[in-house]
């Protein structure tokens, strides 16, 4: 039932009202409107749950494939950390981070203090190139996806964020901005773990 007709449902009463019809109207009208209103809550609950439930299935078996890491691990409070400043922002058609190198310890816990100094939102996912390059792939097809997972944050304009991070493996990693256009605007840093 639209709005119009509950409206009009409401503007009967109140003339039958005046008229002095209101129990006919308040067993009959009024009882109608309740009823529909109440299935109309229930309707849209269902449907409030259902996508809630599949959006967070099919973001977590899409997007991120489940919880392996190829950098390492998410960090653990408990032990001591590193703190590496990590700054996003534009510079005329550039995109960039800042450093947009660093070097780690395998084993190193590193918390990473992000902020965006830039006037757009930007993402640091931190992977493998590859990882990045195909997740970019993605990015194009969902450019909404947003990232803040144990080894990516997502940020808007002047905001901070952080995350901690434990480097349990040896090799060369990429902390990478995949929103569509960032990456190939030279939105892209490496790590090596040595």
């Amino acid at each position: 039932m639209s709005a119009w007709v509950i409206s009009g449902h409401v503007q009967l009463h109140q003339r039958m009202s005046a008229l002095g019809q209101k129990r006919t109207l308040e067993k009959g009208c009024m009882f109608r409107i309740y009823r529909h209103c109440q299935e109309a809550n229930m309707r849209n609950r269902t449907a409030v749950i259902a996508s809630l439930v599949l959006g967070q299935a099919i973001s977590a078996a899409v997007a991120h494939e489940g919880q392996h890491f190829s950098a390492g691990e998410p960090g653990d409070q408990k032990h001591p950390s590193r703190t590496i400043n990590v700054t996003m922002r534009e510079a005329g058609k550039k995109m960039l981070f800042e450093p947009n190198h660093i070097i780690i310890r395998k084993g190193e816990q590193i918390r990473f203090v992000l902020f965006n100094e830039g006037t757009e939102s930007h993402e640091f996912v931190l992977a493998t190139a590859g990882e990045n390059r195909k997740h970019a792939e993605l990015m194009k097809k969902y450019p909404h996806m947003t990232h803040d997972d144990p080894n990516a944050k997502r940020l808007t304009p002047f905001v901070e964020g952080e995350f901690l991070w434990k480097f349990s493996r040896r090799g060369t990693f990429e902390y990478a901005c995949l929103i569509p256009g960032h990456y190939e605007a030279g939105m892209h840093g490496t790590i090596d773990v040595k």
